[in-house]
């Protein structure tokens, strides 16, 4: 039997990292790091970027799990998922040690 090389926590990290290798989403998770909830049509004023690719970097980091959204019809309430947000920072941490 072979040994796996690539372990849980190598793919968790690697899936954090994906999600944040991009300057908007590092941007976008800086902002709602600073505050406790943002709205998706607040991001949309700040950022120079069509609502379009916006709408598609949030799900990128809610799919990585380090955003979570709620709808309040008719935006969509963005806020740190804290759980993973502190894996991910723990991960990284551990990772660059």
């Amino acid at each position: 039997m072979k040994k796996e090389v690539i372990n849980e926590k190598q793919k968790r990290l690697a899936r954090y990292a994906k999600a944040i290798g991009h300057p908007i989403r590092l941007y976008v998770l800086e902002i709602l790091s600073k505050q406790s909830c943002c709205y998706s049509g607040d991001l949309s004023e700040i950022l120079p970027i069509a609502k379009s690719t916006l709408s598609q970097h949030l799900k990128e980091l809610k799919d990585a799990g380090l955003i979570q959204g709620e709808i309040e019809a008719p935006k969509i309430k963005y806020c740190i998922n804290q759980e993973n947000w502190k894996e991910a920072k723990s991960l990284f941490e551990t990772f660059l040690s």
